[in-house]
């Protein structure tokens, strides 16, 4: 029994100790693992995967993605600073790159390393899309969700392993380790999963809201990845996303928001879809 006291007593002191917090919710949030740590192995990640892939340069649509990743990063800065933020995008390094790719996704690392794959424009149709898309994808980079999953990671197979240590009969070990296995995904880390990817929208709205794109085009934006996807998706709570319907309702909710948010910052007109 005491053994067990001092696991649940180390586990204690090392998530309050190694808590950060996220400048757009105020939460405390895990952080078992620094930027300091996270965003050199992030970087060479990033550049491990522009030497394996064709990186497209000098066309309108990568010159784009680049204007794009640009506005929302000035918008990140002014809204940060602007709530009493200040120096917390340091050790940002801005990048942004299109790739030639039949896959339909975008992504940020920590630290602001940003890839668009080709195949995802003929669906964003537009620039103002594009600047959803690119929200959202660096929300998760400033919500620090990179990092989140990273420690909720740690603790799942910390606690798996203390389970095993713990329980003595092998039979119930087996039962343990097949009930903690599916339970955790199921119903801790998919949800957190989600949740995370909920929270990025919400910020991704205000972040091109403020860099004078309509929020209202975002969930315009996820009718035709649902058409897309020809309702091929697994329940909503099997899927690392929320369900398309589930998002397209959260975001045509949030555009009030994101646009009272944009009129503290002076925007009040927004720019033209700019269909390319």
């Amino acid at each position: 029994m005491k053994f067990k006291q001092k696991i649940s007593g180390l586990l204690t002191i090392i998530l309050v100790a190694s808590c950060a917090t996220n400048p757009f919710t105020g939460s405390q949030t895990m952080a078992l693992v620094s930027n300091d740590q996270l965003f050199p192995t992030s970087f060479q990640q990033y550049n491990q995967v522009l030497a394996e892939n064709s990186v497209i340069s000098g066309t309108s649509q990568s010159e784009m993605i680049k204007r794009v990743g640009q506005r929302i990063a000035v918008s990140a800065e002014r809204w940060l600073n602007a709530n009493g933020y200040q120096g917390y995008l340091d050790g940002y390094k801005w990048e942004y790159n299109l790739i030639e790719s039949e896959q339909v996704n975008a992504w940020c690392m920590p630290g602001g390393k940003i890839a668009f794959y080709t195949g995802i424009l003929p669906i964003a149709e537009n620039e103002t899309a594009i600047a959803a898309i690119m929200g959202h994808e660096v929300a998760h980079a400033l919500a620090n969700h990179g990092q989140q999953r990273m420690s909720a990671a740690y603790i799942q197979q910390g606690i798996a392993l203390a389970g095993n240590v713990l329980i003595e009969d092998n039979q119930t070990r087996d039962i343990f380790n097949q009930s903690y296995g599916i339970g955790s995904q199921v119903g801790v880390m998919l949800p957190f999963s989600r949740s995370h990817e909920t929270e990025a929208d919400k910020i991704g709205l205000i972040l091109m809201a403020v860099a004078g794109y309509n929020p209202e085009e975002a969930a315009n934006l996820w009718r035709r990845m649902d058409a897309n996807s020809g309702g091929q998706a697994p329940p909503e709570f099997l899927s690392t996303h929320p369900a398309n319907a589930s998002r397209i309702e959260n975001l045509t909710n949030l555009v009030p928001q994101a646009n009272s948010e944009a009129k503290k910052f002076g925007v009040t007109d927004y720019r033209p879809l700019g269909k390319y």
